[in-house]
């Protein structure tokens, strides 16, 4: 059980409606736009490609969806601005997640095979294509618990095969801001010092979106919200007796109907205030790396390290269906694994349409689960400010 967050809250309903795909051009995704892409990419040549040792690779899984596409903008917002040494230090894999790629409407599109490294198709020697073709139909895809995580597991696969010491993965329908990528090796760099730091050998992943949705103030926790309510009361009380004791002359302003007041009454408001609020406006995560062992959600974006990679496919195949995000949480969980996230998170979701066929009909004024998943943080960017950070970053490398 999570709260609203309050303000955040109230600016989600305003800023994310219901029908935000079909708001477009809207003033929140010229925003987003400007913050991530703010130079335009497609028009730019020529197309730099991987070096021969990459350092991450970045995969796109992509599945095509009813009326709306998501893929270009995401795409487009990963490259846009990066100088050609940071392009030839990725190795980017599109993998059109269809038995048929013509069912994508991208596959046509040239600008999907000029600027990936590797456009990435099924291959039925090593799948059931079969198997798979029949995971497409509308009955199957109604909540694609195993189409989802097949093609998942076989992006995975292709990036190892790539051997690069991380790989990215990325879901079709975020955007990354300008500058992701050197804030992400950055990031990576402060992962393995601090889990060195904590006398660990490995670690499973960087998180590079979470929604704060599931930070908010949860039930789990009562008991520690409860004490610390009380101790506001209890200093509050104990503050204005030893003040009315030893200073007489406080107590005509202090006498016992006030602090009765200020005690039970104004405190708990106060307190019910600081609740309302919500957590990420009162408390929220401070920049930088941090670990993230409960509520994050979800797998809009990740950086696994090269040798976790083989325990996660395991995982995965050994369970065969089931949601991406769920399924590395519950590894995470059996296995006491360190899960790191970065703040503010370098990426936005934005598609409020779901790739699945049972996604609702969207009703006015109730946003759907794809709707939901939205980083408040991410809005705080400033497209001067990135670029300008990002400029720095290339020139001083700081």
């Amino acid at each position: 059980m999570t709260d609203s967050h309050g303000l955040a809250g109230f600016l989600k309903d305003v800023l994310f409606g219901p029908n935000f795909e079909q708001q477009y051009p809207s003033p929140v995704k010229d925003k987003i736009w400007r913050i991530t892409v703010p130079h335009g990419l497609f028009n730019q040549a020529p197309h730099v490609k991987a070096s021969p040792n990459p350092t991450m690779c970045v995969g796109f899984a992509s599945v095509a969806r009813e009326g709306v596409s998501y893929f270009q903008s995401a795409v487009g917002s990963v490259l846009a601005g990066l100088d050609p040494v940071e392009r030839g230090d990725i190795f980017l894999i599109l993998f059109i997640a269809h038995t048929d790629p013509t069912q994508h409407p991208a596959y046509s599109e040239p600008w999907v095979h000029e600027l990936a490294d590797k456009v990435l198709l099924y291959d039925e020697k090593d799948v059931d294509i079969d198997h798979i073709r029949s995971l497409e139909t509308a009955e199957a895809r109604t909540l694609a618990l195993e189409k989802g995580l097949l093609d998942y597991t076989y992006l995975l696969k292709a990036c190892t095969a790539i051997g690069a010491p991380y790989t990215v993965m990325l879901e079709d329908d975020i955007i990354a801001l300008d500058g992701w990528y050197h804030r992400t090796k950055e990031a990576v760099d402060v992962v393995e010092r601090q889990t060195a730091e904590k006398k660990a050998s490995k670690w499973l992943y960087l998180r590079l979106f979470y929604t704060e949705n599931f930070l908010g103030w949860n039930s789990e926790e009562w008991p520690t919200y409860l004490f610390y309510s009380l101790l506001s009361a209890s200093t509050v009380l104990l503050t204005t007796l030893i003040v009315r004791r030893y200073r007489p002359s406080s107590k005509p302003y202090l006498p016992r109907e006030t602090i009765f007041v200020l005690t039970f009454v104004c405190t708990p408001l106060l307190i019910i205030l600081f609740f309302a609020a919500g957590r990420v406006t009162m408390l929220p995560i401070s920049e930088g790396v941090h670990e993230m062992p409960k509520f994050g959600c979800c797998s809009q974006g990740f950086v696994f390290p090269h040798g976790r990679i083989k325990d996660l496919v395991s995982w995965y195949e050994s369970k065969g269906i089931g949601y991406v995000d769920m399924l590395t949480e519950d590894y995470a969980n059996q296995n006491d694994e360190i899960r790191w996230a970065l703040t503010p998170s370098v990426l936005q979701h934005v598609g409020s349409k779901s790739s699945k066929t049972n996604s609702p009909v969207p009703q006015k004024g109730i946003r759907t689960i794809p709707e939901k998943l939205w980083n408040f943080a991410f809005e705080r960017n400033d497209v001067n400010i990135l670029r300008e950070e990002h400029e720095r970053h290339l020139r001083w490398g700081a």
